[in-house]
């Protein structure tokens, strides 16, 4: 294994992987397995790339800590020789943390000076320039994500937001540098830690930009960031004959299919609305599973009555109304319950044959795939951007697709069902 990636939510490691194993274009990526969780074995010799799945990204900032320094050891007993801290590109995370706590413990760990971040991802809108995170034409904290339930960000200066969380020196490398090529910025890169530990914002507008910055990190021990921080470093493998550089081919998975959805972000929505014009909906209200009058029963009843026809339950509501139930029940409560509604709904659908699910939302996701107790997957051809199919090793595989929340066009769902019936 070459490249090994701790991701600090399920979507975002499929998003990381799918990147990895495409590469870049007419070059082919790297042979790359996502695992959910740690793995308890050694990966399979064909491993060029390993994604291991966290569910760490709203936990306490040192349980985040413990679990990703674990991440990093079994990577490292993997042979991998560069790791990755992947987390979302809106650089969701409070003053407490955890993208900053994380990042030192991996730099102490792995003894680096240099630290290279770069959260952007210009295919979905976000950007870094002067250490600024943009979404879109917005400043972060103008995007919505400032109204995030879990992590609110309400500063778009990530030197600021990283060094109220970090005890290590921050400092932006300008997009102009970046513009100079990759040996420009590589002896700024080894410049900046001469002295002392720095973590590096890399500044970056367009997927060209990450791939001079994946070059210019050949050799780098530690990068942290959105998916895109991955795009060059395949390539600097390939070029050296240590990767093959080919597509890797997904097992044909045939079975009927389910659609389970937690996410309260605003593309989210749209996706339900238009595939509610085709497809069966059921809304779960989350009063009612808070209460007891709903349950997973309800839902697998739903999805078998509808199958065939991409039936969909989801639990997604707006910014405000999901603010409203966390003030009345707790949050842990609420995102507890959805995560046992979802879970319990999966080891159902599965245990009466559902074999193709796809999931929408970072926290369902781990709530459905840690139910589901699968291991590994192995990551094929992507559906939208940063949505790759996947399938689960095994004598009886399962198809999935899982989805954050604000990734996909407006017809994902029903796009995803047809891509894993193909797979």
């Amino acid at each position: 294994m070459l490249i090994g990636v701790i991701a600090d939510d399920f979507t975002g490691a499929s998003d990381i992987a799918v990147t990895l194993s495409k590469g870049e274009k007419g070059e082919g990526g790297l042979a790359t397995t996502q695992y959910l969780g740690i793995p308890q074995h050694p990966a399979d010799p064909e491993v060029e790339a390993g994604v291991i799945a966290l569910k760490s990204r709203s936990i306490p900032a040192q349980d985040a800590v413990e679990q990703s320094l674990a991440a990093c050891e079994w990577l490292l007993e993997q042979g991998c020789e560069q790791i990755i801290f992947k987390y979302c590109s809106t650089f969701d995370s409070t003053d407490e943390g955890n993208i900053g706590p994380v990042t030192d413990a991996l730099a102490q760990r792995l003894q680096v000076q240099q630290v290279v971040m770069c959260p952007s991802f210009p295919a979905m809108g976000r950007t870094l320039y002067q250490g600024h995170l943009f979404v879109n034409d917005k400043l972060l904290n103008e995007s919505g994500m400032e109204l995030h339930p879990l992590t609110p960000m309400k500063d778009a200066c990530l030197l600021r937001v990283l060094q109220r969380q970090s005890r290590n020196a921050v400092i932006n490398i300008a997009w102009q540098k970046v513009c100079e090529g990759e040996i420009a910025l590589r002896q700024s890169i080894d410049a900046a830690g001469s002295s002392e530990r720095c973590l590096l914002l890399v500044d970056a507008i367009c997927d060209e930009d990450l791939i001079t910055i994946g070059r210019a990190s050949r050799g780098v021990r530690l990068l942290t960031g959105g998916s895109g921080i991955a795009l060059g470093l395949g390539h600097n493998f390939i070029q050296e004959g240590r990767a093959k550089g080919k597509k890797t081919t997904l097992p044909l998975v045939n079975g009927p299919e389910a659609i389970l959805v937690g996410s309260c972000s605003g593309a989210t929505r749209g996706q339900i609305e238009e595939h509610q014009k085709e497809h069966p909906v059921l809304m779960v209200d989350v009063k009612d599973v808070l209460t007891g009058i709903v349950g997973a029963d309800q839902l697998v009843e739903f999805i078998f009555r509808h199958q065939g026809k991409s039936p969909l339950v989801y639990s997604s509501g707006t910014p405000e109304s999901v603010k409203n139930i966390q003030q009345a029940f707790g949050r842990e409560n609420v995102s507890a319950a959805l995560d046992n509604l979802f879970g319990e709904t999966a080891k159902k659908l599965v245990a009466n044959g559902i074999r193709r699910i796809i999931v929408g939302g970072g926290e369902t996701s781990g709530a459905v795939v840690s139910a589901l107790n699968l291991h590994a997957l192995t990551i094929g051809d992507e559906i939208d951007i940063g949505v790759p199919a996947m399938v689960s090793k095994g004598e009886d595989p399962l198809a999935l697709a899982l989805k954050s929340g604000n990734f996909g066009g407006k017809d994902f769902f029903s796009r995803a069902v047809k891509a894993l019936q193909g797979q």
